[in-house]
């Protein structure tokens, strides 16, 4: 792997639920072509990120210092990715640890798609906002007590995505998580048929609700699916989370090739 040169700096870590992890994570929306502005950027991205591409990508990530990526758990071609990066049960020659988002679409129920995950080779877990969504909106902490103590059973940390800070701070009360994964934006706003909003607002709520919430978090769309410069989302997320927090970027080399080594160099020194 490229990352074994001897340019191979790691970013600044902390424990994060026992793993070590760096305070930038790289993500995976451009891989599958979620690029939260149109259905054309979404084509181009998901034609842009072949496997082989994805796999690159990530060997240029450990190269940059990054130790951990995330990914949803069913989009076809990105988990086909995942087990060639891992080999299997987490033996390939990857050095990168999988954090996987669980949705459960395309899996018999959610259970199954946890166990799977597992099985791929994952050391932490989280469930898709919209589905942590539903759950605050019915109530519904019997469900998601569930899924955490399977996951648990298995042996991997595991959290919560949401859109709300609000559904954030009523997981919190419960209790059951180990970690929070909280969007910057509230842009839950597509899933519930209302389209793509991102309003600058919903920055200072969201970070709020991660400086309120003692567990571990990470940060997502710091950017706003590229609609803010990046060394600005970095300086703003890494002085308004907390100091134990990471952030998770998804980065499409098909703006900029070497994106993932100057998003890399910009946290190292934002971060000193």
């Amino acid at each position: 792997m490229s990352a074994m040169n001897g340019s191979f700096q790691m970013l600044p870590t902390v424990d994060f639920c026992g793993l070590r992890v760096t305070r930038m994570i790289i993500g995976a929306n451009p891989f599958g072509g979620y690029s939260h502005q149109n259905s054309q950027r979404d084509e181009v991205m998901r034609t842009f990120y072949s496997v082989p591409r994805i796999l690159e990508t990530w060997e240029r990530a450990e190269a940059a210092g990054i130790n951990t990526f995330i990914t949803n758990n069913e989009t076809p071609h990105v988990i086909q990715a995942v087990k060639e990066y891992l080999g299997g049960r987490g033996g390939g020659d990857g050095t990168l640890q999988w954090i996987s988002q669980i949705n459960g679409r395309t899996a018999p129920d959610m259970l199954t798609a946890i166990s799977d995950a597992v099985k791929i080779g994952c050391k932490a877990i989280y469930f898709h906002g919209m589905r942590t969504d539903k759950l605050f909106e019915q109530q519904d902490a019997a469900t998601l007590r569930t899924w955490c103590d399977h996951a648990r059973s298995l042996g991997v940390p595991v959290g919560v995505a949401a859109h709300d800070p609000r559904v954030h701070l009523w997981v919190n009360s419960l209790d059951l998580v180990d970690f929070h994964a909280v969007c910057f934006f509230n842009c839950g706003s597509l899933h519930s048929g209302k389209g793509e909003r991102f309003q600058l607002a919903d920055v200072i709520a969201a970070t709020e609700a991660i400086r309120t919430i003692k567990k571990p978090c990470i940060g997502y769309k710091i950017m706003g699916a590229g609609r803010i410069d990046a060394r600005m989302a970095f300086e703003y997320a890494f002085t308004h989370i907390k100091s134990a927090d990471v952030v998770n970027v998804g980065m499409h080399r098909g703006d900029k090739d070497n994106m993932v080594e100057e998003n890399a160099a910009m946290v190292r020194e934002i971060l000193g």
